[in-house]
């Protein structure tokens, strides 16, 4: 599946429900699933829920975690 349709199907989600899974949350922040994966493991990640074994990101979470991590400017 490209990167083109996880974005398509993370929108169609966020009109649906608004949690996604992990392919659908890494296209949400345009990362890859590999590094959402890896940044849940060590604990650096956006908050997410378990379900069994389903991963699910509330978008509310995925909005915070990224605007908490963005780049600041950095003083010469």
């Amino acid at each position: 599946m490209d990167n083109d349709d996880m974005v398509a199907r993370a929108l169609q989600a966020k009109r649906g429900s608004p949690f996604l899974n992990t392919a659908q949350a890494a296209a949400y922040l345009k990362i890859s699933s590999e590094l959402l994966k890896k940044l849940r493991a060590s604990g650096e990640g956006p908050r997410f829920r378990r379900h069994c074994r389903y991963v699910w990101y509330h978008i509310a979470d995925l909005d915070a975690w990224s605007i908490a991590n963005s780049a600041r400017k950095i003083a010469p």
